[in-house]
């Protein structure tokens, strides 16, 4: 049976996949504050997911002190063990289609961090690692903390004051959190390694996302006018992976 470590117990990610993967696989959840006890065991798992992040790494200039995936890595001392970096598609140029050669362009501190260590575990793991560039993944929060704030996040802050902002013609590439853990599933069975973009690979227009949940929820949301900016509009191109998981 396939052996997962899966880093990070109290976010969004750590615990939809924990409680999806542990009755496909056998699956340990550790906290990343207790890595140290447990790193003279890495080499018993086939994989390790890190999903755990430090608020530093998020939020400021990129500095090795915060990089919890570089941490890890070099607990890896074998050639078996696959390491699973999820990194972000916030990494490329914002367009239509993006593709795993796409041009990267990181603008913020997070997404330029994620670029450098994608390319430090490159170096140190070589052929037994597989980066995840991640649309927005969607799903239920409750309970959750999160360090920094999606777009979904800010979308169902304003649903709740019952005014958001009117988006026109953009659009963004989402992913539920189910569909996520599914392909994470797909990934193990076929131990699958390299760069691959994670997402529906189709365009959802925002304000179509929006009036759904006004008629599904009947919330009578107001739109508030803003000029009309398509800087931030994105997909992602999928096929590399689903035609290596068939999904």
């Amino acid at each position: 049976m396939t052996k997962v470590l899966i880093i990070g117990k109290r976010g969004f990610l750590g615990k939809h996949l924990y409680k999806y993967l542990k009755n496909k696989f056998y699956v340990k959840n550790i906290s990343f504050k207790n890595l140290n006890k447990f790193k003279n065991n890495f080499d018993y798992f086939d994989f390790i997911i890190n999903t755990s992040i430090n608020k530093n790494y998020v939020l400021s200039k990129y500095n090795e002190k915060f990089d919890n995936d570089l941490k890890i890595s070099k607990f890896i001392n074998n050639n078996k063990t696959i390491y699973c970096l999820i990194s972000t598609r916030k990494v490329y140029q914002t367009k239509a289609n993006l593709r795993e050669k796409s041009i990267l362009s990181p603008k913020s501190y997070y997404s330029k961090n994620k670029l450098i260590t994608e390319k430090k575990l490159q170096k140190i793991l070589k052929k037994n690692l597989i980066i995840l560039r991640i649309s927005n993944i969607i799903g239920d929060r409750k309970f959750i903390k999160s360090i920094h704030k999606t777009f979904i996040d800010i979308l169902f802050s304003d649903i709740k004051k019952g005014v958001v902002t009117d988006n026109k013609k953009n659009f963004k590439d989402f992913i539920s959190i189910e569909k996520f853990c599914e392909i994470i599933e797909k990934i193990l069975e076929k131990k699958i390694t390299g760069i691959y973009n994670v997402s529906i690979g189709k365009k959802i227009y925002l304000n179509d996302l929006i009036s759904w949940i006004n008629k599904y929820n009947r919330v009578n949301i107001t739109f508030k006018n803003q000029p009309n900016k398509l800087d931030d509009c994105f997909y992602l191109n999928n096929q590399k992976l689903m035609k290596k998981i068939k999904i």
